[in-house]
């Protein structure tokens, strides 16, 4: 559904106030319950249930955010023309049987590291639709002035699970195993689906002008991102980062598990250390943003990520972890804060019939850079080992603040004072 479609008579889903928002968020935030679970039992699954390689490791999150690459662009489209609520439904009931196979093939004992991947590359599918889908859905539900707030409430209930996550996924990794407690994530999913489907059922999205050429639409959006003066470098900036984000979820399972040699339960508790981070950039982002302006602030958060990103590699046993705990801690809050106030002005000055499209090619430009980011660590690691490889990390990162600094946005206050 488009924003288009909201403003044209949208009824079923406006008529139910805060109570549909309310839904909503609770059913976003039961499934990132589980997929913060998964993000500490599926790597633990390749190491310690298959004992894969690093490199093997690195094509678990390389399949994961494949998807992007595949189906990021049409995905725009795809959300336009389907209905909202069965898709998201269908979207999580494909997520939860993905997830159940991964136990099943555990217990009958035909589990393989090739099972694993595709099931990260099939969940990776189902999260592109949903993702878009959810972007596109929170415009129409919420005014413009409510967006910047909407947005830092979702980002940090999303912040509370990555803190919460990883430390209730190493508890139940160490207790249960690791492909016994994929089962969480899988639950999670299917509480989203029944609470999506309560959702009133919104009203079809008109026919749009090109009728059925999706190569159209597709260029429409592409075209309104890269001509933008504003949110083209913002793109570059966050493609940037997630090459990095990439790189660092392809490596941290090896560093902290060999190089380091924690425990699950350490693992999931430094892990979590990214959702503290989340929390405390969702919840300063309108702060900063109003004391500083959206433009300035976006740049500091640069500059507060490239900083962090610094301690990782420096980090060592004992005490010494707590250098990664703060690294990973720094790097999250600054894209937490980059990331509420990018959205927010891609949701404001989007055209709302582009609204998906708009939504869809970023995600597509900056999450497909995501696999690469992961391929490329893993090769870095095999070479010059984790930490060499986090080091590189640092450097890739210093480019994001200078990106910003050498645009438009240097010369400016506030993202929304840029239309196009």
């Amino acid at each position: 559904m488009t924003e288009l479609a909201a403003q044209k008579g949208d009824a079923p889903l406006r008529s139910g106030g805060a109570g549909v928002f309310w839904r909503f968020w609770t059913a976003s935030t039961a499934s990132q319950v589980g997929s913060a679970v998964t993000s500490v039992a599926l790597p633990l699954v390749a190491v310690k249930t298959l004992d894969a390689s690093n490199f093997q490791v690195s094509l678990i999150t390389a399949a994961s955010y494949a998807a992007w690459l595949l189906i990021g662009l049409p995905a725009g489209v795809i959300v336009q023309r389907l209905p909202l609520r069965g898709s998201q439904v269908a979207m999580d009931l494909i997520r939860a049987a993905a997830m159940l196979s991964i136990p099943l093939a555990a217990v009958l004992g035909v589990l393989t590291l090739a099972q694993v991947v595709l099931v990260a590359l099939v969940v990776g599918l189902a999260n592109v639709v949903f993702d878009v889908g959810n972007s596109s859905f929170l415009p129409s539900i919420v005014s413009k002035e409510e967006l910047t707030s909407r947005n830092s409430l979702t980002s940090a209930s999303s912040a509370a699970t990555d803190l919460g996550g990883p430390s209730l996924g190493g508890f139940l990794v160490q207790f249960l195993g690791a492909a016994a407690s994929l089962i969480v994530d899988a639950i999670s999913y299917l509480v989203s689906a029944v609470l999506l489907w309560t959702l009133p059922r919104p009203t079809p999205a008109p026919p749009t002008r090109h009728g059925t050429s999706f190569v159209a639409l597709i260029r429409d959006g592409v075209r309104y991102v890269v001509r933008h003066r504003v949110m083209a470098p913002c793109v570059a900036v966050a493609t940037l980062i997630n090459f990095v984000a990439g790189a660092q979820m392809a490596l941290t399972p090896v560093f902290l598990l060999r190089t380091l040699d924690a425990p699950p339960v350490v693992f999931g508790a430094l892990m979590a250390s990214g959702g503290v981070g989340s929390l405390v950039g969702a919840a300063l982002t309108p702060r900063i943003s109003k004391r500083v302006g959206s433009a300035r602030a976006i740049v500091l958060a640069t500059l507060v990520s490239a900083g962090s990103t610094a301690l990782i590699p420096l980090a060592g046993h004992g005490w010494l972890t707590v250098l990664f705990a703060l690294g990973n801690a720094g790097f999250t809050a600054g894209v937490v804060v980059f990331s509420i106030l990018t959205r927010t002005h891609r949701q404001t000055v989007s055209p709302p019939d582009l609204l998906p499209r708009v939504m869809a090619t970023v995600r597509f430009i900056s999450w497909g850079v995501i696999p690469f980011g992961a391929l490329a660590a893993g090769l870095a690691a095999t070479a010059v080992g984790p930490r060499g490889a986090f080091w590189l990390t640092c450097l890739v990162i210093a480019l994001a603040p200078m990106i910003l600094l050498l645009s438009r946005v240097r010369r400016i206050r506030d993202l929304m004072t840029e239309g196009r």
